[in-house]
């Protein structure tokens, strides 16, 4: 099945932000109004647990928009605590008050209810939202967003007979109120994996107990669009059709060379696009996502299994599930991340081509080397970067900024980013990015899973992969030609990761890890990208509906 919305368009896009009214040539207005409600009823895994739901769905509806258009969501929050939501993948251009993370935004409280609203600008593609505080990952609040090319521009394949969104996760028996509590457990922080893989919030076909499973049907002969998501907490997947191969076409919001795959790895937070061609005789066939250094089992509540129905079977899948990439075979999933490439002929969100600017003479105004570990402060287990684990302060990041310049709630570039303090602490943790700068970031993974990580506000360019230690030499190793550019990026365990981004979009931008349990301990930070212009070309000022929290609870902020 596929996802469908409510929406309400209008034929002008113009909408207030902060004291300007800003029109856009090109764009629509799409107002979204969500109640977040919690729902008992559910038990995706058998167990019950609350799940977070909107509009009574879970997942959530789809946020079906086009280059430029400008979203309004309207969300009543009905749960008993905070809520605040992400976009991951939306850069938010010169606008990071929309971005509803801890450090940009005050949470909506519970029975209150606020707008946001913000804008695809110069983007296509697919991504995802989620709850972005207090583990309500854990416990549902996600659905997909497409952002599709404006009429004008050409998309480098034939149009596909339809387009299926498929939300793949792992899921914990216990709900996130439960899993939060436990995260002061050494066992629970560092270990205790997910129990189950759903597809679109169902179970696996192949589990006998579980209530319902998810089918796409299709006709044979025809090509289709599948836009898949790893919105778990944890685990890195393998995708697979079975006796259907994939032609990747896309990834968070950049067209790919062309490549066809038997499978494709998706790691925590990471979104892809594959054409599926039913070329195979009519039948049913299994649809499989399995974890990444899991020896899990066909049957095991681990491997996720969907069917693809062709409209004029009468045949159930049958045989064995496919077999993907070898779990641990870490060096073959390098080689296909490496394979995957930019299209440069490609337009995009604009006609002109992606390949109109490379990254091979680029002059690096900063270098950052992050290193992702543990450590134990206060006899308490955390996620560290470089020994220091993030503490979340009271005030948001970009509020205490407009109001106090930031005196007092955190001091800029206190921690270092190109090496690791001697003795683990925690604190609010904000680094200077130089604007308009180029600045590579250097990711090195210490942990002995597959770690993910996602910068706010941008799209980098994925340059390099490489085990062992990295040092300056190791430059001449990187892709600087055609690497593909994304938001979110794997670092292999005892590896690192390396990426390129030009800082262009003056803001408080979350930098952090996707994986549920190291973001909520600590592995993450906020780059602060500065303009002192005042000039609301340059940043949008706040917009009229602030919510206010913290010390400047009371503040009256007066809109000229």
């Amino acid at each position: 099945m596929a996802f469908s919305g409510t929406d309400h368009r209008l034929i002008l896009c113009a909408y207030f932000l902060g004291v300007l009214l800003v029109t856009v040539a090109n764009c629509t207005d799409i107002f979204l109004e969500w109640h977040v409600a919690i729902d008992t009823s559910i038990r995706p895994v058998q167990a019950d647990q609350p799940v977070i739901t909107i509009n009574g769905r879970f997942p959530g509806p789809l946020i079906n928009a086009s280059t430029n258009d400008v979203i309004h969501v309207n969300v009543f929050n009905d749960i008993d605590e905070p809520l605040l939501f992400t976009w991951n993948g939306i850069q938010q251009r010169l606008n990071s008050w929309q971005d509803g993370v801890s450090g940009t935004n005050c949470p909506i409280q519970p029975g209150k209810n606020w707008t946001y609203v913000f804008q695809t600008k110069d983007q296509i593609g697919s991504f995802f939202y989620f709850p972005s505080i207090k583990f309500q990952k854990a416990g549902g609040g996600f659905g997909p967003i497409r952002v599709n090319n404006r009429i004008v521009i050409s998309v480098p394949f034939p149009k596909p007979e339809a387009e299926f969104d498929l939300l793949i996760g792992d899921w914990y028996r216990k709900s996130y109120k439960e899993l939060r509590s436990m995260m002061s457990n050494a066992v629970w922080a560092y270990q205790s994996p997910p129990g189950w893989m759903q597809m679109n919030g169902k179970g696996s076909f192949m589990d006998l107990h579980t209530k319902d499973y998810e089918s796409f049907t299709v006709t044979q002969g025809k090509t289709y669009r599948f836009r898949i998501s790893n919105v778990g907490t944890a685990w890195s997947f393998n995708f697979r059709i079975q006796s259907h191969r994939m032609v990747l076409v896309e990834t968070e919001g950049s067209y790919t060379n062309q490549i066809t795959l038997d499978s494709l790895d998706v790691h925590v937070g990471q979104s892809y696009s594959v054409l599926i061609t039913a070329d195979q005789n009519p039948a049913d066939y299994y649809i499989v996502a399995s974890p990444k250094l899991s020896n899990a089992t066909a049957n095991s509540s681990l491997v996720g299994v969907a069917v693809l129905h062709y409209d004029n079977s009468s045949s159930p899948p049958s045989g064995p599930i496919p077999s993907g990439l070898d779990p641990f075979d870490l060096q073959s999933s390098i080689n296909q991340a490496r394979s995957i490439r930019w299209n440069l002929t490609a337009g995009a969100a604009r006609p002109n081509p992606q390949g109109s600017f490379n990254v091979t003479n680029v002059t690096l105004s900063q270098s950052f080397i992050l290193r992702g570990s543990t450590a134990e402060i206060n006899g308490a287990p955390y996620y560290t970067i470089n020994n220091v684990s993030y503490l979340t302060p009271e005030t948001p990041l970009k509020l205490a900024d407009q109001f106090a310049n930031g005196s007092g709630f955190y001091q800029l570039d206190e921690f270092p980013i190109n090496a690791s303090i001697v003795d683990p602490k925690r604190g609010v943790f904000v680094s200077t990015g130089i604007h308009r700068g180029w600045i590579e970031i250097v990711f090195k993974n210490e942990l002995e899973v597959i770690d993910s990580w996602h910068l706010d506000g941008f799209g980098f360019y994925v340059v390099g992969f490489g085990d062992g230690e990295w040092n300056p030499e190791l430059r001449s190793t990187y892709n600087t030609y055609d690497p593909v550019v994304r938001s979110t990026v794997q670092v292999y365990p005892g590896r690192w990761t390396a990426i390129y981004a030009y800082l262009d979009n003056p803001g408080m931008w979350n930098l952090r890890s996707q994986l549920l349990k190291n973001w909520y301990l600590g592995e993450e930070l906020y780059l602060r990208v500065y303009d002192a212009d005042p000039n609301p070309d340059k940043e949008r000022p706040p917009p009229q509906n602030l919510l206010l929290c913290g010390p400047f609870n009371c503040f009256t902020f007066h809109f000229l």
